[in-house]
């Protein structure tokens, strides 16, 4: 969190770019090359912020209104879609309180300051470490009911579903914690990148094998009908699945964790330090995550986008009704 007059963003452990962060990591001064950082207008934060506000909100609204979205499976994108919302509203919070210290309407000591800040980092860094989590819950729980499909209710049971997500979010929390309260040591770092890696892996393996089992099943079918243009159309179709799942997921992800692998690897050389400048970047893919996960994960079903459309309306209803009170009582 920035002092008044001072231009800082969240996870300012992470950010050696600046030098008036209250947690510095990296000695800025050691650049000798010159780079410029990708400059990222808070209202850019706060448009892309306010979206994924809306749209996860959106989705946590329909799953627990819908009792037929009440499954295990639902759970695990509803739990991305709280986790998402998290990373949003911290970093719309971290921008409001920018604004309210530049413009000296919010004025506040420092040491109270430091604690607001810390809480900030804590909140945005344990979800986003429940996003990824979930992120892998999600490819998990669709191999098991691809592989495992006559026994996919007896393995993943509301109970196991539920003690994963307690899990997830336990985990998150206290990873979130001990991150922003020992961030200048190496070994968190490596063990945050490690976590990262993991997932990667995770998720590259799992979505491979159902891809593969995806083509095998086509084969199958195309035999059987004797048109090998299904099997095209159904590998062509799955590609581009498997490549969008893992593509965003790495190019939005991908560039916040080598930040944190430069850190660790070279700290104070001239081409990492110009990497590090670009800070504020990383987060807006990170935001911009959140955006697009609501659209792979939820929107795509069809009972899901028929209850969001129920849920609009009965809001549009409501809100002429009050409309209409109003101009009944004037």
């Amino acid at each position: 969190m920035p002092m008044p007059g001072q231009q800082k963003r969240l996870f300012n452990s992470l950010n050696s770019t600046s030098p008036d962060t209250l947690h510095q990591v990296v000695p800025t001064n050691q650049t000798h090359i010159p780079c410029h950082g990708f400059f990222v207008p808070n209202e850019l934060f706060l448009t892309l912020g306010l979206l994924s506000l809306v749209e996860n909100v959106m989705v946590v609204v329909a799953i627990i209104k819908n009792r037929n979205l009440h499954s295990p499976m639902y759970y695990f994108v509803c739990c991305l879609a709280l986790s998402d919302l998290l990373v949003s509203g911290s970093n719309l919070l971290e921008i409001l309180v920018v604004l309210l210290l530049e413009k000296r309407v919010l004025v506040m000591q420092a040491p109270t300051l430091q604690r607001l800040d810390n809480v900030i980092d804590v909140l945005i860094c344990g979800s986003m470490m429940s996003s990824i989590s979930f992120l892998g819950a999600i490819a998990v729980d669709r191999y098991i009911s691809i592989f495992y499909a006559l026994r996919y209710h007896s393995i993943v049971t509301p109970c196991r579903a539920q003690g994963v997500l307690v899990g997830i979010w336990v985990s998150s929390a206290l990873s979130g914690t001990l991150f922003i309260s020992y961030y200048n040591h190496v070994a968190v770092l490596l063990c945050l990148i490690g976590f990262f890696l993991s997932m990667l892996g995770l998720m590259v393996v799992l979505y491979i094998h159902m891809f593969i089992q995806a083509c095998q099943h086509a084969r199958r079918i195309a035999r059987l009908h004797k048109r090998h243009t299904i099997h095209q159309l159904s590998i062509l179709k799955g590609a581009v699945t498997l490549t969008i799942l893992l593509g965003i997921f790495f190019l939005c992800w991908a560039p916040f964790f080598l930040h944190l692998t430069l850190l660790v690897l070279c700290p104070k050389h001239p081409t990492c330090s110009c990497y590090f400048q670009n800070f504020n970047l990383f987060l807006i893919l990170i935001i911009c995550n959140a955006i697009i996960d609501p659209l792979i994960y939820a929107f795509r079903s069809q009972e899901l986008r028929k209850t969001l459309k129920e849920v609009i309306l009965c809001s549009c209803i409501f809100r002429r009704q009050l409309v209409i009170g109003w101009d009944e009582d004037e």
